[in-house]
This record gives structure tokens, C-alpha cells and sequence, in this order.
């Protein structure tokens, strides 16, 4: 199937039953969020002297690039011993890493890289009856927490019933299978074309991509105040009277 293939131009919102959001990267900026967390990064290194922890992170986000790209089962154990063989610790100790910087640190500040807009539509589409669910490669249910965020379906790329990153279709037919909805009736909402729209397109489900520029034939949008989502967001749902940010 290609990018023709799949649905295209105006989103049908009363024809939507479940919508599907990644959440990297999708959810709140990521780039500003891994600015924070990069100034905290180079503040240990200076103070242990060294930039070994850098390195393992610089080379486990390359990893997981490596294992979305080819499919990779069981990425969970591998994405550690991978890393493990090339900077020379222990799985455990590359484990431990991760977890402290890329799931335990950047929560603190994660709220206030929260996308404008974004709690509206939650609230809209919860308010339309529209089940929310939230697929990410990365565990998720703490960082919506913290985003003030919450769905009825979070599926992580690392479950027991998953086992695969995305693109692998594994984790989308997860949520469509739970969510008992069939993928005619879904829109995935992300922000990378080679997971979040390449998933969808594996099942032939609407896909809408935030982008700061239009791609050729992908529907994307700028960000969660545009028009696209004015039907389903809490500012219009309420009668004309805005929904304002915590």
C-alpha cells in the first residue's frame, strides 16, 4: 500500500471511533525537553569528569533507530546488550542509565514542554466519545501522568503482548484489538512519517502528521490549534467558551 492508498484530505471526526496518538515527540516538544535534560547531562560530566554516560545514551537512542528499522523482536533485551557490547559495561549497568535519564529525569520538566492545545483535544474527543489510546515505544503511563493527560488504551512497544517497535504493526493491531474497533474507523496521530504513519499505513488506517512543513501526500498539521482539530477540541465542544491550559 502506498501513501495514495490510504484515506486523504478532511478528516471525517464523526466517522473517527478511536484515535490513536504517539507520544514522543507528539505529545509535548522533544526537542526542548532533550535540551533540559542535555544541560543536566553536561553538568555531570563535568562533575565526574567524564562523558560516559553521553556515550551509552548517544549509542542507545542509535540502537533503537537500528532495531525499529529492521523489526527486531524481543528489542527489550537486545536494546541493552547491543549497547553493552559497544561501550564495554554490563547490561545492567546500560539499563540503568536509560532509566534514570531518559524515563526518571526528564519528568520534572516534562510538563512544560506540554504542546499548546493538546488538553483540549484530549478533553474534546473524550467529551465526542471517542476512545483515546496512546502507543509508544517508550513506557508511557507515568509521562502522561505528569503531562496531566489520560487515555482509555496505553500501549507500550515493550509489553509482554507487544514485543515490537514501531513500524512493526504488532503494537497497532494491539490497541485496535482492544479497542474492538476496526482500523476504518481510527486515525493515528503522530510525528515521524517512518513509524507513526508507516504503522498506520500497514493497516491501511488514516494517519495525520505533525510537521512544520507539508510532506508530499501525508496529511499534516502545525500544531493542535489548527483547524483540522476544531471540530473535536474542548474549546469548541463547550459551547464557544474556551478550555484554558492548567
Amino acid at each position: 500500500m502506498t501513501a495514495l492508498d490510504l484515506p486523504h484530505g478532511p478528516v471525517h471526526w464523526d466517522a473517527i471511533r478511536l484515535v490513536v496518538f504517539d507520544l514522543d515527540g507528539t505529545l509535548y516538544d522533544q526537542r526542548r525537553l532533550r535540551l533540559r535534560v542535555l544541560l543536566r547531562l553536561v553538568g555531570d560530566a563535568v562533575s565526574s569528569l567524564s562523558l560516559e554516560t553521553i556515550r551509552i545514551l548517544r549509542e542507545f537512542r542509535r540502537c533503537r533507530e537500528e532495531l525499529g528499522e529492521s523489526l527486531a523482536c524481543d528489542f527489550v533485551t537486545l536494546q541493552y546488550q547491543s549497547v553493552a557490547n559497544r561501550t564495554g559495561h554490563p547490561p545492567e549497568y546500560v539499563r540503568s542509565i536509560v532509566e534514570e535519564w531518559m524515563e526518571r529525569r526528564p519528568l520534572d520538566v516534562l510538563r512544560n514542554c506540554r504542546y499548546p492545545g493538546i488538553a483540549q483535544l484530549f478533553a474534546g474527543l473524550s467529551a465526542k466519545g471517542k476512545t483515546i489510546a496512546v502507543l509508544s515505544d517508550y513506557p508511557a503511563r507515568e509521562k502522561l501522568r505528569v503531562l496531566g493527560l489520560s487515555a482509555d488504551l496505553v500501549v507500550y512497544a515493550g509489553d509482554p503482548d507487544v514485543g515490537f517497535l514501531k513500524p512493526h504493526p504488532a503494537g497497532l493491531q494491539n490497541v485496535l484489538s482492544k479497542a474492538k474497533i476496526p482500523a476504518q474507523d481510527a486515525i493515528m496521530i503522530g510525528d515521524r512519517v517512518d513509524r507513526d504513519w508507516k504503522v498506520a499505513q500497514r493497516h491501511g488506517m488514516r494517519a495525520l502528521i505533525k510537521s512544520r512543513k507539508p510532506l508530499a501526500d501525508i496529511d499534516t498539521f502545525r500544531s493542535f490549534d489548527d483547524e483540522v482539530f476544531s471540530a473535536v477540541s474542548e474549546k469548541d465542544v463547550r459551547s464557544g467558551h474556551n478550555f484554558q491550559e492548567p
